[in-house]
């Protein structure tokens, strides 16, 4: 069946609870993954994220609540009915079956005939770039290939849902790299409804059309990648997309198009947006790395931080700095090399730039 032949389907959890998972399991998710969507649930190990993925996959007793695919009620549905693929973190694969057996299981227990099982293998181990390893078994294979050869299985048997649980864990980082955007292309192509567990915020973001962070078995915040990276609600939803500065503060001033906040040395700095902040709250300011900028002290212009360099690292694209700037606050500062027209030393002096645009205040616990 081709892509544009296949129906799109949606799932939607209603207040779900499960049990024999990895405490604390999950507990009252409630969520609708849209018809052809990649979402992700993204959260730190034992988050409840793998718990809903295989809850939807029927591998997890449902305590409360239900799971639908389609409309359906599938919580009492046998795994092997629910139209469900699945990669698991490990890849789950057989050490004594060659690849072209392992993406020909699932379609002999469908009691498809020789022909079709035959040109369905061919099809899907060319399109994931593994037909030149066909007659291989897995303890001979790359991890990339391995991973590439779950995902080859899970896809052969055309799933209405896909599953990936850590789909890209351990890999290198140009391995990771590649395979991103195989997934990427596969999704876009295939349009299968598609459920990412990952604890690795760059493939959250990469991948999702949207995504849940999650934490403890629940449910802290969901939206669109950018949306989360740029306005999360709390320190535990920062956090989980990726590095971020957290500076305490407190607001004491209001304006029309926001508030300004001031650090314990005394440093001002204007916040935009129109949260319930009043005069004399405390909060967190966060300031992600690469949304600064540095300045020599006397040449600061906007709204700045003054501080001194404590450590700098070169990573090839980019500068790392860390700034001293009191009180135990060190702040990390992300700066491209290419076309950097100067770069800071150990114990310079300097300021650190703050957008208004890009900074968030959020509540501090």
């Amino acid at each position: 069946m081709s892509p544009s032949e296949r129906p799109l389907v949606d799932i939607r959890l209603d207040e779900l609870d499960t049990r024999g998972g990895v405490p604390p399991g999950v507990s009252g998710v409630t969520q609708h993954v849209r018809y052809g969507e990649f979402f992700t649930f993204l959260g730190p190990p034992k988050s409840g994220k793998s718990d809903v993925l295989r809850a939807i996959a029927g591998f997890l007793p449902v305590t409360r609540g239900r799971v639908l695919v389609d409309g359906r009620d599938i919580s009492a549905v046998p795994p092997r009915l629910r139209g469900v693929g699945y990669v698991f973190q490990d890849g789950a694969l057989w050490p004594h079956m060659r690849v072209g057996e392992h993406v020909a299981f699932g379609l002999r227990q469908q009691g498809l005939p020789a022909d079709e099982i035959a040109r369905r293998v061919a099809t899907v181990l060319g399109r994931l770039g593994l037909a030149s390893v066909e007659a291989r078994k897995p303890p001979e294979l790359t991890l990339e290939q391995r991973r590439r050869l779950a995902l080859a299985r899970a896809l052969a048997v055309e799933p209405q849902v896909l599953l990936l649980d850590e789909p890209l864990a351990n890999l290198d980082p140009t391995a990771r790299k590649t395979l991103r955007l195989e997934l990427t292309k596969l999704h876009r192509d295939l349009a299968v409804t598609t459920v990412q567990a990952t604890r690795n915020a760059a493939d959250a973001l990469a991948l999702s059309d949207r995504l849940a962070v999650i934490d403890g078995g629940r449910v802290l915040q969901v939206g669109d990648p950018a949306d989360l990276y740029q306005r999360p609600r709390n320190r535990a939803v920062a956090e989980a997309l990726g590095p971020a500065n957290f500076l305490p503060v407190r607001v004491v001033e209001h304006r029309d198009l926001g508030v300004v906040v001031e650090t314990a040395r005394g440093d001002r700095v204007p916040v935009a947006g129109m949260g319930m902040h009043r005069v004399g709250d405390r909060g967190l300011l966060v300031l992600r790395p690469e949304t600064l900028s540095m300045t020599e002290a006397a040449m600061a212009r906007g709204p700045s931080i003054p501080g001194r360099i404590a450590l700098r690292v070169f990573e090839g694209s980019r500068h790392l700095y860390e700034i001293e700037i009191g009180a135990g606050n060190p702040v990390q500062v992300e700066l491209p090399a290419a076309g950097e027209t100067r770069i800071f030393r150990l114990g310079d002096q300097v300021r650190v730039e703050i957008s208004t645009e890009t900074v968030v205040l959020i509540p501090d616990p």
